[in-house]
């Protein structure tokens, strides 16, 4: 019985989203009223989300007899996450600049409510390189658990992990301790995964009873652009960089297909970030890459933000008649690179990096996203799916870099889940 449950969550994930749709539609104020269903399923995976990454990564260091292969792992990351998110960026400011979204569109700043950006603006006066390096360093050891600043536990786990690898047998009872924690919150994140379906359907009922699908009449040929501009760089881009892996990426696709729905219901790939590792880990990665890669990847390898960072900045300046230069529009690809890492991989993540990154172009009034507010619940489904995919196959990419998996064991592992 159990067993011919657990197999097809994916397809209870999948009709909750269509009901959530169809909720949505037909009850607008009963789709909002069910706002809370999908926020509980979100926060009750992002409280196992900090102590499931530290768990991992301490044990994966401890249990490490080559230490200096952290470090190794770690530069490859993030090369790899640089390489990757400069070609998404290229990309979107390609697509904008070839298919041109929002010429004809001749919006006029002085139509936009400034005020209904306002508290985005205000929240991205706060994305500054230095209060982002801050951000890093908790101020005490719980507080890195119970911040919600994957890059703090991370800190804290490395730290820990390499002291405990350097005490020897000493460490011994506590990494016994450390892996029996393990095993319990993955057990407890399997449980709470069978509610993923009455969290999609919260989260989609309210998303469409919110905004309605006459919001997206407006702007539909922009979210058009954008979504295939995604599914290029998941098809060519990372389908590339999967078969020069070994490996292809519809396969990963298939495989990660009930994260995916659950992502697509919530619009956060926060909320699948520990079944995301648990999964990896079923593929043959070693927990000390996926536990670096993975939630490194979650603030720095946000392909699907930096794709929806340089093409909405050129296409609110096509929107509005502004004329940018190829300095300017390189002048925002620099700029949306350093304001893409750390953002929030949750619902209005994107946004406020995007009202940072405009926030250079003095001809580009950072009111002008208003133009997008609407639209932006839905276009985070797609930022989140692309970032999800991303740091998936940047974990087998970095595990294949390390010769710590082969290309039959993630062949028998994709089979096996399918």
């Amino acid at each position: 019985m159990t067993r011919r449950l657990s197999q097809p969550l994916y397809t209870w994930v999948l009709a909750a989203v269509a009901a959530g749709v169809l909720v949505g539609l037909a009850d607008p104020a009963l789709g909002v009223a069910l706002k809370p269903l999908g926020d509980g399923f979100v926060k009750l995976i992002r409280m196992l989300v900090a102590p499931i990454v530290f768990t991992t990564v301490v044990l994966g260091i401890a249990q490490m007899q080559d230490l200096r292969r952290v470090g190794r792992i770690g530069i490859k990351a993030l090369v790899y996450f640089e390489a990757l998110s400069t070609v998404a960026l290229l990309l979107g400011v390609l697509v904008a600049n070839v298919l041109k979204p929002g010429a004809g569109f001749h919006a006029h700043i002085s139509q936009l409510d400034g005020t209904a950006v306002a508290q985005y603006a205000a929240a991205a006066e706060s994305q500054s390189i230095s209060s982002f390096l801050m951000n890093i360093i908790p101020t005490t050891l719980p507080a890195a658990l119970t911040s919600g600043e994957l890059l703090q536990v991370l800190l804290i786990a490395i730290l820990v992990g390499f002291s405990a690898a350097v005490s020897g047998e000493r460490a011994r009872p506590f990494v016994g301790l450390i892996e029996s924690a393990s095993v319990i919150l993955f057990r407890a994140v399997g449980f709470v995964m069978w509610l993923a379906p009455i969290g999609a359907f919260g989260a989609m009922a309210f998303t469409v009873g919110k905004f309605g699908w006459h919001s997206l009449a407006p702007l539909a040929r922009f979210m058009g652009v954008f979504y295939l501009t995604c599914a290029l760089f998941v098809l060519v881009v990372l389908g590339i960089v999967a078969r020069l892996s070994g490996f292809r990426i519809i396969r990963l696709v298939r495989y990660l297909r009930t994260e995916i729905l659950t992502v697509i219901g919530t619009s956060s790939s926060e909320s699948v970030l520990a079944p995301l590792i648990q999964r990896l880990e079923r593929l043959g990665c070693r927990p000390t890459t996926v536990g670096l890669v993975v939630p490194t990847g979650y603030s720095f390898n946000l392909d699907g933000t930096c794709i929806y960072l340089s093409l909405a900045a050129i296409f609110l300046a096509q929107a509005l008649d502004v004329s940018l230069s190829l300095g300017q529009q390189m002048t925002i690809l620099v700029i949306a690179m350093l304001t893409s890492k750390g953002a929030a991989a949750v619902t209005g993540g994107g946004f406020i990096t995007l009202a940072a990154t405009l926030a250079v172009v003095p001809s580009l009034p950072v009111a002008s996203i208003a133009l997008l507010l609407g639209i932006d619940r839905f276009m985070s489904e797609a930022r989140a799916v692309t970032n999800l995919i991303g740091n998936a196959t940047a974990a087998l990419v970095v595990s294949r870099w390390e010769g710590e998996l082969s290309q039959n064991q993630i062949a028998a592992g994709f089979a096996q889940r399918d």
